[in-house]
């Protein structure tokens, strides 16, 4: 069994307001038989930090299009969108691009 993994998520260009206006989370994702993915991590983030309106951040069973994703500073296409494994450490950043006007 894998050791638990510590990640760090960050939510900016309003996608913050979904989490309790909170920009930051330090999270300690449980062990498992197999490392974490970006997919599980999806479904760990509804289930655990997202306060509302879920149809804003998640469409099926990944982010819905206008959020960019960053692991460690890369576009997550680069990484393997929902099939990268997550490392102890990661910093994975989820920025909106859509804005109201």
């Amino acid at each position: 069994m894998a050791a638990p993994t510590v990640i760090h998520l960050e939510f900016g260009g309003g996608a913050e307001l979904l989490f309790n206006g909170m920009k930051e989370h330090h999270v300690t994702l449980p062990s498992q038989s197999e490392p974490w993915d970006m997919k599980q991590l999806l479904v760990w983030i509804q289930q655990n930090l997202l306060k509302e309106r879920p149809e804003l951040f998640v469409q099926g069973d990944s982010v819905r299009p206008g959020i960019l994703v960053l692991i460690n500073d890369a576009d997550w296409e680069l990484m393997g969108e929902l099939d990268y494994q997550l490392q102890d450490q990661d910093n994975v950043v989820f920025i909106s691009t859509l804005h109201g006007g």
